[in-house]
């Protein structure tokens, strides 16, 4: 009972934040529910900084947490082991060359704006890979000051709340298919979170193929621990987490759910359905993360952390799309 009164507020109100712009997503299909509820969220912490902030903070800090999970593991159940191992197969090109475009313009931009090797790694992989999951994952490794943290992590929210609102139009206006634009948001977009949003405000197909690329390109995640804990241990003589302490639990349920749908336990009628209570859990995501949105904040990234997540994002999501039409997706 003292949970449900600690936490209920907060998720009460990411829940009724999400179906509200999940219905109006309907109305506004342009827009999209998951940038309806990220502004929605927006307005909510406006309205109630410094009255009601610490009666919500706790259920908007649990569902910013768990709920995306949840999401995507819902999607899972609806993505057989098959199809994600096909996109994998026939996306390889674009993915791994967006990677290594983004590896070699962080190695470089990096040292030209003399960024401190922690904060480097930090944006980089949250820019490269998989956003907040990716900087947590490289934080459990290198164990980096925790204002610097603080800066990747304001850096990649800043690019996640631009990627939401324009991808989805350049999408439209670069003429892309739902698939394009899927694998366009999972290879280019950082966050799983703003990947999904994307996908979802462009179209249900491309919101599917999208979060099948973007899980391709989480795998990455594994590798990149791999790396740095080897560095680490070179550099110190010493050895941090354990590694498999540092793969974000959502990529493992993730592949068990696909395995369960790939084995058949899930009908195929449920695809829609599941569809629509992942793309609410995003919303309700969204929205909680939405109440977080302030100046401050984004004045709290930095300049340069700034700048290089900037330069990041914007080398990632030319390099997939010359990758794309070089390869003939359209």
């Amino acid at each position: 009972m003292t949970s449900l009164r600690r936490h209920g507020p907060g998720v009460l109100v990411a829940a009724v934040l999400a179906t509200v712009a999940i219905l109006l997503g309907t109305v506004l299909p342009v827009i999209g529910g998951p940038v309806l509820a990220l502004l929605g969220g927006a307005m909510f912490g406006v309205f109630t900084h410094r009255t009601h902030d610490e009666r919500f903070a706790s259920g908007l800090a649990m569902t910013q947490q768990h709920l995306l999970g949840a999401a995507i593991v819902v999607l899972g159940l609806g993505l057989p082991v098959a199809a994600v191992v096909s996109v994998g197969r026939r996306t390889a090109i674009v993915l791994i060359g967006t990677l290594l475009v983004g590896a070699l313009a962080a190695l470089v931009v990096g040292r030209l704006l003399a960024l401190d090797r922690e904060s480097a790694i930090l944006v980089a992989v949250g820019t490269t890979i998989c956003g907040a999951s990716a900087i947590a994952a490289a934080t459990a490794v290198i164990k980096p000051d925790r204002d610097r943290v603080a800066y990747a992590l304001g850096t990649i929210f800043v690019f996640n709340v631009v990627a939401v609102l324009v991808y989805p139009p350049l999408g439209h206006l670069f003429g892309l298919s739902q698939e394009a634009f899927g694998l366009w948001a999972g290879t280019a977009i950082n966050d799983t979170s703003s990947v999904l949003a994307a996908g979802v405000t462009f179209g249900s197909a491309a919101a599917h193929f999208a979060v099948i690329v973007k899980l391709v390109r989480s795998l990455a995640i594994v590798p990149m621990c791999v790396g740095l804990h080897l560095g680490m241990r070179r550099n110190t003589g010493t050895t941090s987490t354990p590694l498999w302490r540092t793969v974000p639990p959502f990529v493992v349920l993730f592949l068990a759910a696909s395995g369960i749908a790939g084995a058949g336990v899930v009908p195929p009628s449920w695809t829609t359905p599941l569809g629509h209570v992942s793309a609410w859990l995003i919303a309700a995501v969204l929205a909680a993360i939405g109440t977080t949105l302030t100046w401050q904040r984004l004045r709290s990234a930095g300049y340069r952390p700034l700048l290089f997540g900037g330069i990041l994002a914007i080398a990632l999501g030319s390099s997939s799309l010359a990758l794309q039409f070089a390869t003939g997706w359209r």
